[in-house]
């Protein structure tokens, strides 16, 4: 039997082009799909990174103001809306914290005013000095006033100015660190053997005498030795050493 000519192989197919076409236009859709993709994990990257470092600079204190703005992309809303959180509350929290600061220097104002007016015949001779430090209010007792040389003991005559001071600080909830210092020079006696040993001890009868005495809590106290390694003044000259040998009452913020 004859073949019809249109169903030999002789004459070529005109719709085979397509074919081609399409998989032309798929891997176009395919490119222009994953450049999409790649453009908007870039946007995401570069809006967090700035969003980072804007909340960065808003917690040094740099860039004051509120909290950040900017477009929020649908695929990362709790990137965004945490680091929102992260630069706004440090804010309330400043706010809050400067008025307790505020508070305490207040309170503490009043505080030395009161006992320079009831310390201020010790003041006055040098026994006892007063002074404001970043953590708080020092109360610096001498040596010559409270303690015999070399000596963990505090004498007798200095309680009626533990009383006056211990009266002002009762009233209160402040915290006491109460320190013990010396003089560079080396002590070893039958009491004690070092410097370190003496300013510790110092410090350690003093917080037993604030609870066994005062009825202090115990919990509002600590106590601290340093030796000769803070000093106030240099150990070169006899007047500087006598200043260095001290207890410090330091009520904290």
């Amino acid at each position: 039997m004859r073949r019809h000519p249109h169903k030999s192989g002789r004459y070529p197919n005109h719709e085979r082009w397509l074919i081609s076409y399409a998989d032309f236009i798929t891997l176009l859709f395919a490119l222009f799909v994953l450049l999409f993709a790649s453009a908007q994990v870039d946007r995401r990257k570069i809006g967090q990174l700035a969003m980072a470092i804007q909340a960065a600079f808003q917690q040094l204190g740099a860039f004051p103001g509120a909290s950040i703005k900017g477009p929020v992309e649908p695929a990362v809303p709790f990137v965004i809306a945490a680091l929102q959180a992260h630069n706004s509350a440090p804010q309330h929290n400043k706010i809050g914290q400067a008025t307790a600061d505020d508070t305490n220097d207040a309170d503490l104002t009043s505080l030395q005013d009161e006992l320079q007016k009831t310390l201020a015949r010790e003041i006055q001779i040098h026994e006892v000095a007063l002074h404001r430090e970043n953590e708080g209010l020092v109360i610096s007792l001498r040596e010559f006033g409270f303690f015999d040389s070399g000596s963990t003991t505090l004498k007798p005559g200095a309680l009626p100015v533990l009383d006056r001071i211990a009266a002002l600080l009762a009233i209160r909830t402040c915290n006491l660190r109460i320190e013990g210092h010396t003089d560079n020079v080396p002590i070893h006696n039958a009491e004690v053997a070092s410097n370190w040993e003496l300013s510790t001890a110092r410090a350690t009868d003093m917080v037993r005498l604030m609870i066994v005495r005062y009825r202090f809590a115990p919990e509002r106290l600590s106590a601290a030795g340093y030796a000769q390694y803070h000093p106030l003044a240099n150990n070169a000259t006899g007047e500087g050493r006598a200043l260095n040998r001290r207890v410090d009452l330091v009520i904290l913020k």
